[in-house]
């Protein structure tokens, strides 16, 4: 299946959601912050299939964190989580992104979405 990294600063939404697509097979590599997302997408040179993110985070939020890693990797796809509608506008600045999903959604409404993008 794919290797996604999920990056997102809150501890337990990161772990249920990283639980929740390890259940259809996927490698679900985490992160607190933007920052330390790009870290590991720098470390690992941006081999992931689809790079997670919410977008308020501390740091670096997840478009600026999307705009890096899309300018870094082009071929990365994006799929950004956000509880703020006028984020989804901001996000339209992203390239190569697959998708906005709007919180709240359910476990089942994310494992949909990433198998859609992943398809």
């Amino acid at each position: 299946m794919a290797r996604i990294l999920l990056v997102d600063d809150e501890v337990s939404v990161r772990s249920f959601l990283k639980r929740g697509l390890e259940l259809d097979g996927h490698s679900v590599q985490t992160a607190g912050d933007g920052a330390e997302g790009l870290d590991v997408l720098t470390t690992e040179d941006g081999d992931f299939d689809l790079l997670l993110t919410d977008v308020r985070m501390p740091l670096m939020d997840g478009i600026a964190l999307a705009l890096a890693a899309q300018e870094n990797w082009p071929d990365l796809v994006i799929l950004i989580m956000t509880g703020y509608s006028d984020q989804h506008e901001r996000a339209q600045s992203v390239t190569n992104l697959a998708g906005v999903l709007l919180k709240p959604f359910s476990l089942g409404d994310l494992r949909q979405e990433v198998a859609r993008i992943l398809g």
